[in-house]
């Protein structure tokens, strides 16, 4: 199963890709239908709203009087709190409910406007944020939903700004033009991401990725913050750190286009018992139980003396399923050497220009030499390695490095 996270602000455009997903085979869980739904007559939810607002906020038949409601809710913040810590706990159960009862193949498109706001980004393995300017939102709900200027600016105000969406925008639909482009937007992302995406991940497959060298993207940082946040919320308090290493962390230095993350943990065990959270947020197991050994050069430092055991570089690797994202993700024990060499050979590259220029020019001549299958590209970078091993862990005796 593929869950989705699908928001935007008021007037966006969001519902349109909503039933685009839909009509695309997608399961809509619709946050909107939701918050509908727990606050009917009868319910707990409305008898709990008119605990907090009173009853002006009913209608004389009983039923929610909505735009009531928004005028006193959106008045200020902590009523709109308010607001919120009533109706986001019974809409998670429902949307709860709901998924529990979809097929394990299926692909979730859980549409909630306050995706953002309320924290939710990290639950999943992607999120897709749809756009549109704030005076042509503004102009969409007067138009089509009869709010005032006032009103809807009001709305806006109350919601995340761009750099917050943005922030967690694994993908970006802007809605600036017509509705057809945004559903054509929408049909492309469903076809060349998403289904790909949820293919392999019902497979166990990971996405392909060819070791290209690209030049060093800017944004690298960013996208590696959103699935630090995913990891993070995934692995919980079984994680001891997740850092960004690799090349793709080192500002400057082309690179394949791959974000490598370690998650430490304080035992293989631990590592194992994370695969299934792992899986469901788009991270597939690997084979792969083990960096290639290097000799002991680490600092003299008693907290990196250990004896050469090639037990000690035992790991688990799981990668992203989303061929829109390629994604390492490297499970390693608290103190072992290669979970120490991948802080370290980070830091090392990036207070090192001339280390840098030398990686990259090895780089450049096993991708120049063929070495074009991910497997060949890393064993032909081994014997550099194996000297930079030497040569960084030197640097940090000479500097007093810790990670």
């Amino acid at each position: 199963m593929l869950r989705i996270g699908l928001s935007g602000g008021i007037g966006a455009g969001k519902s349109t890709v909503s039933a685009t997903f839909s009509e695309l085979g997608g399961i809509v869980v619709d946050g909107d239908v939701i918050a509908r739904e727990v606050v009917e007559p009868g319910t707990e939810g409305l008898a709990k709203l008119v605990d907090a607002f009173g009853e002006q906020i009913l209608h004389d038949d009983g039923a929610l009087n909505r735009p009531a409601l928004a005028a006193i809710a959106f008045s200020d913040e902590e009523k709109r709190k308010t607001l919120n810590g009533i109706v986001h706990p019974l809409v998670a159960h429902r949307r709860s409910e709901l998924i529990a009862a979809a097929a394990e193949d299926a692909v979730i498109v859980e549409d909630i406007p306050l995706l953002v706001e309320s924290g939710m980004a990290p639950m999943f393995p992607l999120v897709v944020i749809v756009h549109a300017d704030e005076d042509v939102r503004v102009k969409r709900l007067i138009e089509h939903r009869g709010f005032t200027e006032e009103d809807a600016r009001a709305r806006i105000a109350a919601q995340a700004n761009e750099e917050q969406r943005r922030a967690v925008a694994d993908v970006w639909l802007d809605n600036a033009g017509t509705t057809a482009a945004l559903v054509s937007a929408a049909r492309a992302l469903w076809h060349e991401r998403i289904v790909p995406f949820a293919h392999n991940l019902h497979e166990n497959r990971p996405a392909h990725c060819e070791p290209v060298l690209v030049p060093y993207d800017p944004t690298w940082p960013d996208q590696a913050q959103r699935i630090l946040a995913r990891l993070n919320t995934a692995c919980g308090h079984r994680a001891v750190r997740i850092d960004h290493i690799g090349s793709t962390a080192v500002p400057g230095l082309d690179a394949k286009d791959v974000i490598d993350v370690q998650v430490t943990v304080g035992s293989l065990d631990v590592a194992d018992e994370l695969r299934e959270a792992l899986t469901t947020a788009g991270y597939v197991c690997m084979p792969i139980t083990a960096d290639v050994g290097k000799p002991d050069a680490r600092s003299t430092a008693a907290e990196f003396d250990h004896s050469d055991d090639d037990a000690l570089w035992h790991k688990r690797i799981h990668c992203s399923a989303d061929p829109g994202r390629p994604t390492n993700v490297h499970l390693r024990v608290d103190g072992w050497p290669g979970q120490q060499f991948a802080l370290l050979f980070v830091d090392w590259l990036r207070a090192n220009p001339d280390a840098q220029a030398d990686y990259l020019a090895l780089k450049r001549q096993v991708v120049a030499q063929g070495h074009t299958e991910t497997g060949s590209y890393a064993d032909a970078k081994e014997p550099w390695l194996l000297d930079a091993y030497r040569r960084a862990w030197a640097w940090a005796d000479a500097t007093g490095w810790r990670p």
